[in-house]
């Protein structure tokens, strides 16, 4: 790497990207708990301990379609010489009473079904005949179909050990074992286990509802035709994609024209429905940037932020992504981040700032906020270049297998197509200004 002195000089603050993310979360504080039904907890994030009640599972069950047997019945059991057993009946799932297997008996048993007082193992069905008086089975025969064969005698072919095919109860978690951690991000699996244990509810942190608004006069909707000098929004369907991705409900809402007005009016608007607002545009210096004026009359209190004022707009060593605005307005105190209007810069400040607010808004700790990170070695033709004191964030594709990352596209904030295929952020430091290949980088990963 080549290194060269940080920093711009002037009247302006110019804040790092340490500093603005650590601005950010020490204002957004997790949302108060609620009670939830399981279907509505699924990303959400537990604020309590859940300890299991009653033991999974709840009593000795076969694992086995086959027939619950008593182990000295089968002793010594072969296709030669099969060991010749009365069939006293069927055991099925969700059974209540049971038979009892005494000597020289069997039941039928089918998977998931207690295992009948007496039996002290199964014998998969495939090890019998099936009680067809012929070769190995195959399979049962359903109930409905021959009820004969829940009756009879049944051959089996071999010997089983002692438990054999029977998962135990308790086997899976003990009453009193701690189910799921407080802080557990409720996912697929852990709803199972939380039904599974008889929990119809549970004590979670809601996930953050997130508006994402894209400001710009010359943006149009797709499927829309465009006209002279305009362009489709991308914006706000990449970060309201982005919020789900985070873990937040998101709702996006159509780019605002280039009025104060306008923005102020819509941005009142969806306070009542916000958790978190996400801007983009409009935190420039252009004659037409007006997120700016719009959000210094809809801001809240002078407590909104240190200084006073609601909204703080910023430049950042960091590229892309140098303007950016952060604060909290309306009378909740709704932290908003206001992003730059160029589709990468967008995308790159919301992956470094504000997908960190909409976990710390679930309440996740911080060091589970961001993206991991991974160090790895840049694969590249020629060096690459970075501004002097400005942190720098390329798009890459990162080998795990050869611990390589290769950069994707330019450095430009406009190039989106690139963003597409990256699964990564290079990291160039603030005072480096070049990267040979072979060099070791800090990569976020993306995906």
């Amino acid at each position: 790497m080549t290194s060269s002195a940080p920093q711009d000089t002037g009247p302006t603050r110019l804040w790092s990207v340490d500093e603005h993310l650590a601005d950010v979360l020490a204002t957004v504080r997790p949302l108060e708990p609620i009670e939830l039904q399981l279907p509505d907890a699924q990303g959400c994030v537990l604020v309590e301990d859940v300890t299991v009640p009653v033991a999974l599972p709840p009593f000795d069950n076969s694992s086995m379609d086959g027939y619950a047997v008593r182990t000295a019945d089968v002793q010594g059991a072969s296709e030669e010489f099969p060991a010749v057993l009365t069939v006293i009946g069927d055991v099925a799932a969700g059974s209540g009473e049971l038979p009892t297997v005494g000597p020289g008996q069997a039941a039928r048993i089918m998977t998931g079904a207690p295992l009948p007082p007496g039996a002290e193992a199964v014998v998969p069905v495939e090890w019998t005949d099936g009680g067809t008086g012929g070769g190995a089975a195959s399979g049962m025969t359903p109930a409905s179909a021959a009820p004969e064969g829940a009756a009879g005698e049944v051959r089996v072919h071999r010997a089983a050990e002692a438990r054999a095919h029977v998962r135990a109860r308790g086997s899976d978690v003990q009453a009193g074992d701690l189910a799921l951690a407080a802080g557990t991000v409720l996912g697929p699996p852990q709803i199972a286990l939380l039904a599974a244990i008889g929990r119809g509810t549970v004590r979670v942190r809601p996930r953050p509802r997130v508006v994402v608004l894209s400001t710009g006069s010359e943006l149009v909707q797709p499927g829309e035709a465009l006209t002279a000098g305009t362009i489709y929004d991308s914006n706000s369907f990449a970060l309201a994609a982005a919020a789900r991705d985070a873990g937040a409900i998101a709702y996006r809402v159509g780019a605002v024209a280039d009025d104060a007005d306008t923005l102020r009016a819509t941005i009142e608007d969806q306070l009542i429905r916000a958790d978190l607002l996400v801007t983009t545009g409009g935190v420039s210096v252009g004659a037409y940037d007006v997120v700016k004026e719009a959000l210094t009359s809809v801001a809240g209190g002078d407590d909104d932020v240190e200084g006073g004022g609601g909204i703080d707009f910023r430049k950042l060593a960091m590229q892309p992504g140098k303007p950016q605005g952060f604060g909290t307005i309306g009378p909740d105190h709704t932290p908003l981040l206001a992003l730059p209007g160029n589709p990468v810069s967008s995308y790159v400040s919301f992956e470094l700032f504000v997908r960190p607010a909409i976990r710390a808004l679930m309440g996740l700790p911080e060091s589970e906020v961001g993206r991991p990170t991974v160090r790895a070695v840049l694969k590249a033709d020629k060096a690459l270049g970075s501004p002097a004191g400005r942190r720098q964030f390329l798009r890459g594709k990162y080998d795990a297998a050869t611990g390589t990352v290769s950069p994707v596209g330019g450095s430009g904030s406009h190039l989106i197509a690139a963003l597409a295929h990256a699964d990564s952020l290079m990291v160039v430091p603030e005072d480096v200004t070049s990267v040979e290949p072979g060099t070791e980088l800090e990569v976020v990963l993306l995906g």
